[in-house]
């Protein structure tokens, strides 16, 4: 058996939120939290009771202890997690907007001590794990973390472990949309289950129908694609089947970023339980509901005793 059901690896930053709604140059009170889709998506699947395995590099300050110890009191296993004495954690301002807008974000990353991911930050043990899940953010900090995201992914599907991406581009990241687009394509098509949103499937493949995106990718060897509808749901492709399944019913939208990320946890975890693919997105979409609901990025995901509580709506 594999000492790791998943693992993630990727940038984790602090993050300040507004406390009141408005232009963040005249809030005057944040509170503090962490981000990163990567970091979500594996703290989600770690309340799932998922052992996961997380690979990062935080600087010498007490940004990076903040965000190693909220990571750890996550379940995660933080071993892999250098602590970089001459480059700093990374942060960002969030906004806190009204009826569901999406929050404005700016961040301070560059040069960050996650930046200088690099290969070189491999331990033998990380392998062990079954599955691993990347995303298009790390490729972009820099040319060392774009080599680890190649390098992980190929020796992942070498040794015949399971590999998802979802492409969440950040194109002030890239030096040009062309760039992205080309390096994130690489990546994605090295996985074997893809999960872009529909803006990010038209802008990578150029196509502009659901059902095309997924075939412009199962053309290149991906096994199976979800592509995230927002409220409607997510349509999916592989090889043999084909399907919308709907959204969840939201009362109320409190902040929407998240809700991709919370989408990963379920498809992952649900493929990783041996689901058919129609089922993990169900879970995916209900997974992204809750994400929806509560303030912060990752605060709304299901821990286990909430997911077994609601097999039965699942179900259906």
């Amino acid at each position: 058996m594999p000492d790791y059901d998943v693992l993630g690896f990727g940038e984790t930053m602090a993050m300040f939120v507004a406390d009141e709604y408005g232009d963040l140059a005249k809030v005057d009170r944040f509170h503090k939290r962490i981000a990163g889709a990567d970091s979500n998506v594996a703290i989600g699947l770690a309340r799932l009771g998922l052992k996961v395995a997380w690979l990062s590099r935080v600087g010498e300050d007490a940004f990076g202890r903040f965000v190693v110890d909220t990571l750890a009191a996550e379940g995660l296993d933080c071993r892999f997690v250098r602590t970089d004495p001459q480059r700093p954690t990374g942060f960002q301002l969030k906004s806190s907007e009204a009826d569901g807008r999406d929050p404005t974000v700016e961040y301070f990353r560059r040069g960050s001590a996650a930046s200088a991911l690099s290969v070189g930050d491999l331990d033998p043990a990380l392998f062990t794990a079954r599955h691993l899940h990347a995303t298009g953010i790390v490729p972009a900090l820099s040319g060392d973390a774009r080599a680890l995201s190649r390098y992980v992914m190929a020796h992942m599907r070498e040794r015949g472990h399971s590999v998802s991406f979802d492409p969440n581009l950040r194109p002030s990241l890239w030096p040009n949309q062309a760039a992205m687009i080309e390096a994130v394509n690489e990546l994605a098509c090295q996985a074997h289950w893809v999960l872009p949103g529909l803006a990010e499937g038209r802008l990578l493949t150029g196509q502009e129908q659901p059902r095309d995106i997924a075939a412009w990718y199962l053309d290149q060897g991906v096994e199976a694609v979800a592509i995230k509808l927002g409220p409607e749901g997510a349509y999916y492709r592989t090889a043999e089947a084909e399907g919308v399944v709907p959204g969840f019913t939201v009362a109320r939208v409190v902040d929407t970023v998240g809700a991709g990320d919370g989408f990963a946890v379920g498809v992952i975890s649900a493929l990783l339980e041996g689901q058919g693919f129609a089922q993990a997105v169900r879970r995916g979409n209900w997974i992204g509901s809750l994400a929806v609901q509560s303030p912060g990025d990752m605060e709304g995901l299901p821990r286990l005793a909430q997911l077994h509580a609601a097999r039965q709506t699942l179900a259906g």
